[in-house]
Formats: structure tokens, sequence, C-alpha cells
């Protein structure tokens, strides 16, 4: 009589998104070769899939924190292997999960290699942590979420500007309030009756949303720090006069939209060129080159000067960034630092990541549509590469905020 084949999700099939899990299959026959599979929906529906094929040990058991895929998605011991390596059944289509309410639902399954389903498990993986509060935030101009984690606090403040791309994503903010801060999450454009896109910054819209921060019961940091990712790392830079600030694959300058403060322009926009996009036989093009350069004369006044900042600068770059030359624009705002006499910064470089850094083990994104040229893009990095380089940096983002925004941290003062 056969034993019961039995998929075990360890230490429990429901975790934060940013939380590892082990998977260990029993009851297979000695040295069986079976497929295991992952397969999820993101909130738009586009399908998510990936699978390796693994074989048991001599007692029929599988555990991927141990044991090697043989072929698939990927290949070697790679424990969380089958969520970061999938894949959309739809060409450029990136993973979506922005609402905190709504939980990545992961299906695991192990298969005969006649493709029978011999086990199957399920893995809930939440956005939101147990106990902090989701309050949608209409208060002045003021349109985002705001995540208070559970307790007394205090706690630090985090501003997330995660602005391009219109309406409002939740997981990062809700998942860095899971880990004890309290974050607001702000749209720029597109969300609730905000107009569809928008044609300039108001560095006025960010101070109100510090401000807003700066006066919630909980929070302890007398700073606020500013995470950033893309477009939104520029801005990032020049609000970070405030306070700390994680700039994630972004530019040295103002790009594509001049920056205001108070109705007044600060910096012109570092403008792109469309026709040196570079189109690849895969149906996406490499956006990397479109930029004008930060070095040339008659665009240095589009250069952040962040020299002025008083507060402190975390940088990472991915090396294989296709959207962003990341890695020369923060080697451009190192040095700049350092002329200056400079020592506020911090800086770290991926070698084989892509764009997208983001909260860890989500599905790797190879391409997606992209916002400013319309087109299928390419994001770079190679995918076991960035999915090491998300955990890294999601640790490092965390030990640093709380690094410099302790709640007796000295007042930093805004010079906008």
């Amino acid at each position: 009589m056969s034993s019961q084949i039995i998929l075990r999700l360890l230490p429990s099939a429901r975790c934060l998104f940013d939380e590892p899990v082990q998977l260990k299959v029993s009851g297979l026959r000695s040295r069986q070769v079976v497929t295991m599979r992952a397969r999820s929906a993101d909130e738009r529906g586009v399908v998510f899939s990936s699978s390796a094929t693994y074989r048991a040990d001599g007692r029929g058991e599988i555990d991927l924190d141990r044991d090697p895929s043989l072929s698939g998605s990927y290949v070697g011991v790679e424990p969380m292997g089958l969520l970061w390596s999938m894949r959309p059944d739809i060409l450029h289509k990136r993973f979506q999960k922005n609402n905190s309410l709504n939980p990545h639902v992961v299906r695991f399954s192990v298969h005969e290699e006649e493709g029978r389903v011999l086990a199957e498990a399920t893995n809930e993986r939440l956005l939101i942590g147990e106990g902090v509060s989701r309050h949608p935030v209409r208060e002045g101009n003021i349109h985002g979420v705001l995540f208070t984690p559970p307790g007394q606090g205090p706690f630090p403040a985090v501003l997330d500007l995660y602005t391009f791309g219109g309406g409002v994503s939740e997981k990062r903010a809700s998942l860095l309030a899971s880990r004890g801060f309290v974050v607001l999450t702000m749209s720029l454009y597109g969300h609730d009756d905000m107009p569809g896109n928008t044609k300039k910054i108001q560095l006025d819209y960010f101070e109100e949303g510090i401000q807003l921060l700066k006066k919630q019961d909980k929070v302890g940091s007398k700073g606020v720090g500013v995470v950033s990712l893309s477009k939104s790392a520029d801005i990032a830079l020049s609000v970070a006069s405030f306070l700390p600030d994680v700039w994630i694959n972004g530019c040295s300058a103002n790009t594509a939209l001049p920056l205001y403060y108070k109705n007044s322009q600060i910096l012109p926009a570092l403008m792109f060129d469309v026709s040196r996009i570079i189109h690849t036989e895969l149906g996406a093009g490499i956006v990397k080159y479109v930029l004008n350069s930060t070095l040339a004369e008659e665009n240095k006044v589009t250069l952040v000067p962040i020299e002025q900042a008083k507060g402190h600068f975390l940088f990472a770059a991915a090396e294989d960034d296709l959207n962003w030359d990341s890695k020369a624009y923060m080697d451009q705002m190192v040095e700049r630092l350092k002329h200056h006499g400079k020592e506020n910064f911090e800086s770290v470089c991926y070698p084989g990541a892509g764009h997208y850094l983001e909260p860890p083990y989500g599905p790797f994104c190879p391409s997606a549509m992209h916002g400013v040229v319309h087109a299928a893009a390419l994001w770079g990095g190679e995918p076991r590469d960035h999915a090491a380089a998300e955990v890294h940096l999601w640790k490092k983002i965390q030990d640093y905020f709380r690094t410099h925004l302790s709640c007796d941290a000295a007042l930093s003062e805004a010079k906008l």
C-alpha cells in the first residue's frame, strides 16, 4: 500500500509577503523524480507560474532548502525559487499587487512526470501584518494611505514615494508598517478624483505628507524617512533636506517633469529622446540611454543639489538596470557629495540585478510596458541575482531607517 504524499509549507502556510517559506514533500518513492509547480494571479488577473524538477532522497523526501532543482524555471538549490521565477502567461506583464488587503495567494503542487497531481498546498502571503491599521487619507491635498503598526510606539516615520504610473501602490508601505514603521504612501495622479496624469511636480505636496506624518501620535522620530524607486527617486532627492532618504535605481537629475515649490520652478526637467531606444528581437526595447546626459553643460541646471541635504542617503543601484544608467548616476551623486566634503551617505551596488528592486519573493519582471515611452521595455537583471539583491536590500532599508530615524534624533530643518 503506497504512503500518502504530503506537501508541507513551514513554518506556516500563511505568512507575510516578505517572509521565506520552506517547502517539503514526503511520501514519494525512493529517488522518484517529480515536477513542482507554483501558480498565482495578480490583481489584474494575469496568471504567473513556474516549475522545477526534483529528485527525492532515499526516504522519498524533498526539501527545497536542501535539494537542487535539476531543470525548469531555475536550477540549483533555491529555497524560494518557485516564487521569484514565476513568469506571466502574457508577454511584458509586470506583477501587480498594489492593494494591501489582497494577499498574494500561491498554489504549489507536486506532479508525476506524466503530469498527474500528487499533492497540493496553498501559501497565503499577506501584504499587511496582524494589527497594522490601514487608513485612506484625504486631508488637504493629500491622496494616499497611512499604515500604522500595532502597539504604543513610538515608531519611526517613513514617506513611501511610488508615484509614477498613477494610483497608489500599498505593498511596500504596508510591509514596512508590518516591520514597525508608520508609513504614508501618496499618489501623484490617477487616484480617486485626481487627474489621470500630471505635467509638473509640486514639492509642496510631499511637504504636506511629511507634516501629516510628523503629527501622528505614534510617531516618535522627529525626522521622516523617504523610500523611493525610479522616477520618484529624483523627487526624493529634492525633498532630502528634510530627512533620511533611500534612493533606488533613479537619476541624479530631476527628470521628465519640472519641479515646483510655492508655485515657483526649482528645477527644470532633464528630457529624453525616444529615438535612442534600442529595439530587440524580444519585442521590448532598452530605454537605458534615452535620457539626455546629466554631464552636459546645458543640463547641469537639472541636477539636484544634494549637497544641501541635512539628512542621510542610502543609494542602491542595480548594475544590470536597463531602464536607467543607475550605477553611473549613483557614482555621480557619491562624487558630488565627496566633492563637497560630505559623509552623509551609504551606497550599495547589485551586480546582475535589474530595475525593479522591490520587497523580496515577488515574481521577477524581465519586461513590461513603460509608462513614459508607452512601449514594452526590458528592465534588465538575472532572476537569481535580482532575487538575492531584493532580500539584501530589504533588510538594509529597514536597518538604515532604524539607525537614522531613532526617536531621539535631532530635528532636521527643511531647506527648500
